[in-house]
């Protein structure tokens, strides 16, 4: 969705906020069913997360989280836009175990003027609104898109329309402009790997980027990564605690595996084929867990058309060879 919508308007101690990220991965976490129906319509599902008890939260078009707890295979809706809360259109989620929190980008409803970008969080356990973060990206138009857990406890966010990453530094209240790159342009997925280095993809340009920070933390380069296959319309990309990611290829309709090689090089292998346009993953209990966005209906050539129920699918995530 993130790409269609662009086109269609021009992320403590090391141990403990990592873990936030990965224990989403982490095999031995509460299995949900494989096939989850999302009980609503018009959804258009756009990011997915998980957390350490098994439970599924998943955004959508209209700003409704939908949640699904472990073993259960329906989502229903959990947290709705309101007065309190500021939600809009919801974008990149992210389980926070670390601090009890599930991160969410909140954009403008579609079709809308005016209004700015804003990181909400709200309470894993009750649901309760906790706070909200402005974008701080200065002039033009802004999208938040994803957002990832950084090892020292700040938090991350990719923003595609003026191609930057923000950061919100621990004990800080607003996000602030951390790099800005021509590299960065349409940016999308957002993730730190197990071992701490920061990767993003740029959802129209195919491309899968390294990262670099200096010694001090700040941003030092982007780094085109040379992929065993070509990349079409990447996005979603999440760690596994093995070093490797998954990653989603929109309109290619994958779900892929990506696993980093010693020459900087990554290998990118399908596990999961005629996929109706993911835009986001998560790994938990040994799968990859997608919505499928059926974005054709929002934007393509069935637009107006019924696209029936929306359904979160899951594959197994093969083991490191």
């Amino acid at each position: 969705m993130r790409g269609m919508m662009a086109r269609s308007v021009g992320l403590a101690a090391f141990g403990l906020v990592l873990a936030s990220c990965v224990d989403e991965a982490t095999p031995s976490a509460p299995t949900p069913a494989a096939q989850i129906t999302i009980d609503g319509s018009g959804i258009f599902p756009e990011s997915i997360a998980s957390d350490a008890t098994g439970t599924i939260y998943v955004s959508s078009n209209p700003g409704v989280i939908y949640r699904a707890l472990a073993g259960e295979a329906t989502a229903t809706p959990w947290l709705v836009p309101d007065a309190e809360n500021g939600l809009g259109s919801a974008f990149g989620v992210l389980a926070d175990d670390a601090r009890g929190l599930l991160w969410v980008c909140s954009n403008p409803p579609m079709g809308t003027e005016g209004g700015a970008p804003a990181i909400k969080t709200f309470d894993l356990a009750s649901g309760d609104f906790a706070s909200s973060y402005p974008l701080a990206t200065g002039d033009g138009p802004a999208m938040c898109n994803d957002i990832t857990l950084a090892p020292d406890g700040a938090v991350f966010a990719s923003e595609m329309l003026g191609g930057r990453i923000m950061r919100l530094a621990p004990g800080g209240d607003t996000f602030e402009v951390w790099a800005v790159d021509p590299e960065f342009a349409t940016l999308d997925g957002i993730s730190f790997a197990a071992d701490g280095t920061l990767y993003a993809n740029a959802i129209q340009r195919d491309t899968l980027l390294r990262i670099h920070r200096k010694a001090d933390g700040s941003f030092d380069r982007a780094e085109k990564v040379q992929t065993s296959r070509a990349i079409k319309t990447p996005d979603g990309l999440r760690p596994l605690p093995d070093g490797r990611m998954l990653q989603t290829e929109g309109e290619a309709g994958l779900i892929t595996v990506i696993a980093y090689n010693d020459d900087g090089s990554a290998t990118v292998t399908p596990i999961a084929e005629g996929v109706d346009y993911a835009s986001s993953v998560t790994p938990l209990g040994g799968r990859a867990y997608y919505p499928e966005g059926k974005l054709r209906f929002l934007f393509g050539p069935d637009v107006g058309k019924d696209p029936g129920s929306f359904v979160i699918r899951s594959v197994a995530i093969p083991e490191v060879q």
